[in-house]
C-alpha cells in the first residue's frame, strides 16, 4: 500500500489553517450572539480548531527541536538527496 504525503507548503500551512479557522469561527460566534444555538457552536468548534493548530504547531517545534538535538535533521532539510 502506497504512502501518501502532502506537498510542504500544504503541510506546514496546515496548523496556520486550523488557527485562523478558528479565529473566524470565533468572530462568527461574537457575531451572531443573537442566534444562540449557531452563536455557541460556532464557538466551541473555533476554540477547538484554534486549539488543535496550536498543538500541532507545538508538537512539530518540539519534534524538530529533538531531532535537531541528537544530530538526525537531514530529513527536514529544503534539499532532498537520496
Amino acid at each position: 500500500m502506497e504512502r501518501r504525503h502532502l506537498s510542504r507548503p500544504v503541510y506546514e500551512g496546515l496548523p496556520w489553517f486550523y488557527m485562523g479557522f478558528g479565529l473566524l469561527a470565533l468572530l462568527a460566534s461574537y457575531l451572531l450572539a443573537a442566534h444562540w444555538a449557531v452563536s455557541h457552536a460556532a464557538g466551541v468548534l473555533g476554540l477547538a480548531a484554534l486549539l488543535y493548530g496550536m498543538v500541532v504547531l507545538l508538537r512539530r517545534r518540539d519534534y524538530r527541536a529533538m531531532r535537531s538535538q541528537y544530530g538526525n535533521s537531514d530529513s527536514l532539510s529544503d534539499d532532498e538527496s537520496a
